[in-house]
């Protein structure tokens, strides 16, 4: 009976470190400052179609929510993320908004979403490097 308790625990402790380690803090974007080429200033129109066109080239759907925001969701799989990026001329965030099957509680997140947001916001500074 001991082993068998033993075993129980054992197998308890490896699942909770499992699902620990595909954990990670949700990563937000805060303040992004946008690069344009040099000597170029950017247009709000500009910067949202480097949004958009860097979400798309990642699979990402971008929508206007309203003017200075878009929603950007993410299907992968059986997983969906969805985003809220404002932006201006000279900064864009991304911020969590509602994820499913991303395993999202208290502030913590399945480790590809952050990968996803960092993919996103190089994404959105080449595009606008390139305006």
């Amino acid at each position: 009976m001991r082993t068998f308790l033993n075993l129980i625990a054992a197998f308890a402790l490896t699942v909770t470190v499992t699902i620990a380690h595909a954990l990670a803090p949700i990563n937000n974007v805060v303040d992004q400052p946008i690069v344009p080429p040099p000597g170029k200033v950017l247009t709000t129109e500009q910067v949202r179609l480097s949004i958009v066109r860097a979400g798309a080239a990642l699979g990402w759907k971008v929508v206007e929510d309203k003017p200075g925001v878009l929603i950007a969701t993410l299907d992968i799989r059986k997983h969906q993320a969805i985003v809220e990026i404002p932006y201006s001329t000279t900064k864009f965030s991304i911020t969590y908004k509602s994820s499913i099957n991303l395993d999202e509680s208290n502030g913590q997140i399945h480790k590809a979403y952050n990968g996803w947001i960092l993919n996103l916001t190089k994404g959105i500074n080449t595009q606008a490097a390139l305006n």
